[in-house]
């Protein structure tokens, strides 16, 4: 592979541990739509830094995120660094972009890669605000983050062991496959049989390409989704990003301490 953006990643690190003085990171975490609250639970936010000023990120475009990279000491001691700055596939920066934060939280020496986002559900008992862990995915982007003859295992993408973790915390908490597409359209009611069809319970625009990523650079992975809504030709009613928005705000203050509650065990 090519060396350049592991180059900058490591750049950006470098720039991290000189703007906050933690030297490492243990855990990072990447909160989509309606997960954002749990950057105030997790601990106490030692430093926040502008992440347009660290090399290779990019300011969001995407109601609903923050622009900010926070270093956070845990209840337990340890560091986590909080990227609220994701790119999306749909941005058009490509795939260097859209894993570059990924790939600096390796460089920062973190171990625990944790990935939200808020998605459309294909199970229709699953409310809009239903939790659900990540168990494995589909890329359906048609692309990959690694370059050239890189072959990685995902057999057990989605850490089985932090799953279990998080059970312990929530017991009724539901597990599924999420499947990446590109957008920013919403997924069309045939596509949304299809993806159900080869296994999906769970639709969005992000996480495939970021786990895929994590799992290249040694992390192990923590995924969960927040449902939004029911996906288009599951819901009786159109899709709209402002339903995603409100969604993601009436179920914040929950799932946000669910996954503190989780973090605080890592």
């Amino acid at each position: 592979m090519d060396e350049a953006p592991f180059k900058l990643a490591q750049s950006a690190a470098d720039h991290i541990a000189r703007a906050t003085g933690v030297e490492t990171h243990d855990i990072a975490l990447v909160l989509g739509s309606g997960w954002g609250e749990a950057a105030e639970l997790i601990g106490e936010t030692t430093h926040t830094l502008n992440a347009a000023d660290i090399p290779g990120f990019l300011a969001p475009t995407v109601v609903g995120h923050v622009g900010t990279v926070r270093s956070v000491l845990t209840s337990s001691g340890k560091r986590a660094l909080v990227l609220g700055a994701r790119t999306h596939y749909y941005e058009g920066k490509g795939v260097r972009a859209v894993v570059h934060g990924v790939r600096t939280a390796a460089a920062a020496g973190v171990k625990t890669m944790v990935l939200t986002n808020g998605c459309g559900g294909l199970q229709e008992h699953w409310l809009p605000g239903t939790p659900v862990l990540i168990s494995d995915h589909l890329n359906l982007t048609a692309t990959s983050p690694l370059e050239g003859a890189t072959f990685v295992d995902l057999t057990d993408l989605y850490s089985s062991r932090l799953r279990a973790l998080a059970r312990e915390v929530d017991p009724t908490l539901e597990e599924g496959v999420y499947a990446q597409f590109t957008g920013p359209h919403y997924e069309t009611p045939a596509e949304v049989q299809y993806a159900k069809r080869i296994g999906a319970d769970l639709v969005g625009m992000s996480t495939a390409l970021e786990a895929i990523a994590a799992r290249h650079a040694g992390m192990e992975v923590f995924g969960m989704s927040l449902v939004t809504n029911l996906a288009a030709g599951i819901s009786p009613v159109p899709l709209s990003h402002a339903e995603v928005i409100e969604a993601g705000q009436a179920a914040g203050p929950r799932i946000s301490r669910l996954l503190a509650d989780i973090i605080g065990r890592l």
